[in-house]
């Protein structure tokens, strides 16, 4: 599965941003889309919206109290999860910030806060509240347990597909969903390599297909040894080891750019 993942990985970096990446994403968000409003449609439509306008209203409520609470009894769910959380999204934002700020050149600031920040955080919204409304309406209306039964004895890779069993179109809900987690993998890998092409490249989006070759090949081959090495387990050890240097590294970056900016805010006042 890791080489089909990097050969079409490939294929779609050599295409270039506005090539197959741009086509590929473009494809995938349709797809989403098509299967969210399946869901709503032959899911607990009711409780699903419940779910969406309770959970989003909630949240806004209680996300400052939430985030300064430091009275809770369940510490090792807090400083597990929240640990790995943070190393999970420092490992992830050097990359992923580096490809905002490339494909979101030529943009205004405004579309940029609206698009990468407002958009996707709505969107999760109802992504979750879509999967979610519809297992948990399935346990506590119909009195279903095969979701259930399946997260408690740690079988989360096939949740879902025991979700899509009590829906109509069950197998092209389950194909759909199969195809869109490879997908999403795909553009994970693709928009990765090509960050690290740019950097590789010193900056240059049209870096030699050799070069677009190997670090995409290089991604690949960590991520079987890894797995190979010790399943999940040694993955997310990976991301907490590799979060921690990346977190001094983001510090420096902030600092030079603050400081690169107040100077040049003093030598643009000292001009006029």
């Amino acid at each position: 599965m890791i080489l089909l993942i990097t050969a079409m990985a490939l294929i779609s970096v050599l295409t270039g941003l506005h090539g197959g990446i741009k086509r590929l994403s473009q494809f995938i968000i349709i797809l989403a889309f098509l299967l969210v409003g399946a869901m709503v449609i032959l899911g607990p439509t009711r409780y699903i919206f419940q779910s969406l306008f309770a959970g989003a209203s909630q949240y806004v409520v209680k996300m400052i109290p939430l985030s300064n609470w430091t009275g809770r009894e369940d510490t090792t769910f807090l400083h597990d999860w929240t640990v790995f959380y943070w190393a999970w999204w420092i490992a992830w934002a050097p990359f992923v910030g580096t490809f905002i700020a490339r494909i979101s050149k030529g943009r205004t600031v405004r579309e940029l806060v609206i698009f990468v920040i407002f958009f996707p955080a709505l969107l999760c919204f109802v992504w979750f509240s879509t999967f979610g409304g519809t297992a948990l309406g399935q346990h506590i209306v119909d009195g279903y347990t095969g979701v259930t039964d399946n997260v408690a004895a740690g079988k989360l890779e096939i949740a879902l597909f025991k979700m899509f069993d009590e829906l109509p179109m069950r197998v092209l809900l389950s194909s759909v969903a199969m195809v869109l987690t490879l997908l999403f993998f795909i553009t994970s890998s693709d928009s990765g390599s090509l960050v690290i092409d740019i950097i590789a490249a010193g900056g240059k989006s049209d870096a030699p297909f050799p070069q677009r070759v190997f670090w995409c090949l290089i991604e690949g081959f960590v991520a079987i040894a890894l797995l190979l090495g010790g399943g999940l387990v040694s993955l997310q050890a990976a991301v907490l080891a590799t979060s921690v240097p990346f977190t001094l590294v983001l510090l420096g970056m902030c600092l030079c750019c603050d400081f690169k900016n107040l100077d040049s805010t003093i030598a643009t006042e000292e001009s006029h």
